[in-house]
């Protein structure tokens, strides 16, 4: 039976109710230096805004050594009642310091297995996906060995691999090297920030592989392109492929909460939804934030 694994334990796909497919409860890089996701009342009144509109879960994409607070997980899921997702994964390596990495040589998808079937450190919380990053219209040396390592967990456990797109950019690449040369099956993988390079044929041709596409980052002001996600969507969804769609937030940045005068994850529901709703109906939307998710992230552990 497929399960989506939370931090709570595993629970039915058809549990999650509307979901935030990519977000960050808690996150931290020396690339967004001041901006750190480590406030547990912030992420808790984060996470009550998002259920006061009607949420019922979120996918917190923060992987490997960038501030998951993995411990402090569960007692958030359970005071709000949403559901969290926690990741293992390793970022891009602008994200890492060198003696990071080095412990990892030769081990990283033993550390992502661990992570997934035992638990994140000591705390006993068990990864449901592995997030990796791709790099801007290329994929360096760093993001072959992490989508590598990825490959070979998912081969090991049955979890998606969640996929960084640096500007939307490399979807093609991300798909001929996970799917092609190492053998993960296009709907266990979920490709990030599509709606940052809306080249529809690029989306469309994406989507032909049965991977899954997710429309996430309103919460960052600066990026231009998301006046054009409601027509990427309504391409993807009139070329038939509106069941592999997702949506998320992806808050990444203090300011960029609603608790701090930021859109933050409630926008998702009280500005995103709305105005996708408009362009290709409220039925669509409600698959793509309720059913969608339970496909994407759901797995039969091994």
């Amino acid at each position: 039976m497929s399960t989506v694994r939370t931090v709570l334990g595993d629970v039915l796909p058809s549990h999650l109710g509307v979901c935030d497919a990519h977000d960050h409860l808690f996150f931290g890089s020396p690339q967004l230096p001041g901006q750190e996701l480590h406030s547990v009342l912030a992420a808790r009144a984060e996470l009550a805004a998002f259920r006061a509109l009607g949420g019922g879960s979120v996918v917190q994409w923060t992987p490997y050594g960038l501030g998951r607070r993995a411990a402090d997980l569960p007692p958030l899921s359970r005071q709000t009642g949403v559901h969290v997702v926690a990741a293992t994964g390793l970022h891009q390596a602008v994200h890492y310091d060198d003696d990071t990495l080095a412990r990892l040589r030769g081990r990283l998808a033993e550390v992502f297995v661990a992570e997934l079937t035992e638990g994140i450190g000591t705390s006993g919380v068990r990864a449901g996906l592995i997030k990796v990053a791709g790099g801007f219209h290329a994929l360096d040396a760093h993001a072959r060995w992490t989508m590598a390592a990825a490959a070979e967990a998912h081969h090991a456990t049955g979890a998606p691999i969640a996929v960084h797109l640096e500007l939307g950019t490399g979807a093609l690449d991300v798909l001929e090297l996970l799917c092609g040369e190492l053998g993960v099956p296009p709907r266990r993988v979920i490709l990030g920030h599509l709606n940052r390079f809306p080249d529809v044929e690029i989306h469309r041709r994406a989507a032909e592989t049965g991977c899954h596409l997710a429309f996430d980052g309103p919460s960052r002001a600066h990026h231009a392109t998301d006046w054009r996600m409601p027509d990427a969507v309504r391409a993807l969804a009139d070329a038939g492929h509106g069941d592999r769609l997702l949506l998320g937030g992806d808050t990444t940045t203090a300011a960029a909460r609603s608790v701090d005068g930021g859109p933050g994850m409630p926008y998702l529901l009280r500005g995103v939804r709305p105005r996708l709703a408009l362009a290709v109906g409220e039925e669509l939307v409600r698959r793509i934030l309720t059913e969608n998710p339970g496909r994407a992230f759901a797995v039969e552990w091994q």
